[in-house]
Order: C-alpha cells, then structure tokens, then sequence
C-alpha cells in the first residue's frame, strides 16, 4: 500500500475525519493475519456485527471470536470504544434534554442498535441537562419489566428534578404498542403523585420510508 494511502499517514496529513470506519479500526487492530490486511479485517468486523455501533458495544468475549482478533487487541478495541462513549457522556451533560429530537440524538448511539429492548431513565437537574442514565429493565417493556416503582427509584434515590424514559424497538419500527401506552399512562400518575417532572417517554427505533425515526408521548399529548 502506498505510504499516503496507509491509515496514519492519511491520518497524519488530512486528519482523523478523512479515515473511514475500518481504516480508524486498523490504527487499533494495527495487523491483520496471513491474507488479511489490518483494513480488511476492519471492514469484516463491522460487516460481521452489522454496524460500527454494534460492534461498539460488543463484549471482549464477542470481540475475540472474530478470526484474527485475540484477547489483547479485544480489550484495546473495548477500551476505545469505551472512551468514546465516555465522551459523549461528558457532551451530554451539557445539552437540555428539552425537545424529543435531542432525546433522540443524545440516545440512538445507545439504544438504536440493540436487537432487545432496554428500558433507560435519563436524569435531569432544574435546567433539563442530563444528570446520570439508568438502566431499569432488558426485553419486553411491559408493566412488570417497567413497573413505575423501578422506573421512579432511581429519580428519587438520586433527589433529581425530573425525568426521561426511553426505550427501542429493536425493529426498527418506533410505533407504540397497548403496553407502552399503559406504561406511560402510569408513569403521568406516579411522577405527578411524587411531584417529579416526567419529561417525556421516547420510543427509539430507526429512520424508514414512511416513519420517523421516533416516538414522543409528549408530542402525542399523553405526558402533559
């Protein structure tokens, strides 16, 4: 490969932005195996998990089954991956989680790409910036696996001024379901029970002829 088309050197003279996905990998994996350059591996790793996103969250264990991958360069992807993501946590202090579009923005990278449902409680302060993000519940949202009891422990336990609840639909598809519509309708009640402010509840899914890439219970009137 020539000298200005290897990965550093391109870095070195255009910067990071001018490097696609598998060409920033390959600074990372730094070689390949016998018939495999460090580039090719990299574009076989995101073909293999389907996006840079899913195999960002990918586990050490994930990550070492891939051929031409071992536990040392497992671990140094991890622990990249985990930077960035430690990163946008920072960016995302700062931003208002005021608008359904920038709950969407701040938490697709998280959520879009998971092929279950995860349930998360994003925390705010009296100025609507994110303040910390729970977990709550994994698979099926329903009233059990989203009980407000779960949903309301950390807002309380952490004194926070009020609340977001997201979740995916690993299809894709953000249009709620009866479930969702219960959950959320429950949420109003309890949040205004506990005098906590329940932002809103964003469905995450992905952008689709037809569809948005979202879904705001406030922007539909259920969370006044």
């Amino acid at each position: 490969m020539p000298d200005d088309e290897r990965p550093r050197e391109k870095l070195i003279k255009l910067g990071p932005t001018a490097l696609d996905h598998a060409e920033l990998l390959a600074l990372f994996i730094s070689s390949g195996f016998k018939g495999t350059s460090a580039i090719q591996l990299g574009r076989e790793m995101i073909r293999h998990f389907g996006s840079l996103a899913a195999l960002g969250s990918a586990s050490v264990e994930d990550l070492e089954r891939v051929k031409g991958l071992g536990r040392a360069k497992a671990t140094r992807l991890a622990a990249v991956f985990e930077l960035g993501a430690r990163v946008a946590r920072e960016r995302l202090q700062r931003v208002p989680l005021d608008t359904p579009e920038a709950i969407y923005e701040a938490f697709a990278p998280q959520l879009g790409h998971l092929v279950q449902e995860q349930v998360v409680v994003a925390l705010v302060n009296s100025r609507l910036q994110h303040d910390g993000t729970e977990i709550i519940s994994k698979g099926t949202v329903n009233e059990s696996s989203a009980h407000p009891r779960e949903v309301m422990r950390p807002v309380i336990r952490r004194n926070a001024y009020g609340f977001v609840m997201i979740h995916n639909h690993p299809s894709g598809d953000p249009t709620p379901s009866r479930a969702d519509e219960q959950v959320t309708r429950r949420m109003v009640e309890a949040s205004s029970l506990m005098q906590v402010k329940f932002l809103d509840h964003v469905i995450i899914g992905r952008p689709g002829a037809g569809r948005a890439a979202y879904f705001s219970f406030r922007e539909a009137g259920l969370v006044p």
